[in-house]
């Protein structure tokens, strides 16, 4: 499955980034997602599943931590991942790639 995140972190600040904001920028360019588009009204990324819902974890986290105080968020399904493979990195087989010694 692929998920589409589209999120702001609030207060506003137009004259220089808060911290929140960079903090929230730096998790999802660093998360691999796909079409990454981070601006000064809101962010958006695609990706599967697993790494988009670990990035919002980590997004949720470390923006509050930096001073955020809303988080706006969104999570859309766009479509399924090109691997084949469920949210919880399962291929349709049902069989763990990780646990069974990867593929």
């Amino acid at each position: 499955m692929r998920l589409r995140v589209e999120f702001t972190t609030e207060p506003f600040d137009l004259d220089e980034a808060p911290a929140h904001a960079v903090v929230a920028r730096e998790v999802v360019e660093g998360a691999e997602l796909d079409a990454v588009d981070v601006g000064p009204f809101g962010n958006t990324a695609e990706g599967g599943a697993d790494r988009v819902l670990t990035a919002v974890d980590a997004l949720l986290r470390r923006s509050l931590a930096a001073g955020a105080t809303r988080i706006s968020l969104q999570v859309n399904v766009v479509g399924e991942d090109p691997e084949g493979k469920d949210p919880e990195g399962k291929d349709p087989e049902g069989e763990d790639p990780v646990r069974e010694g990867g593929r």
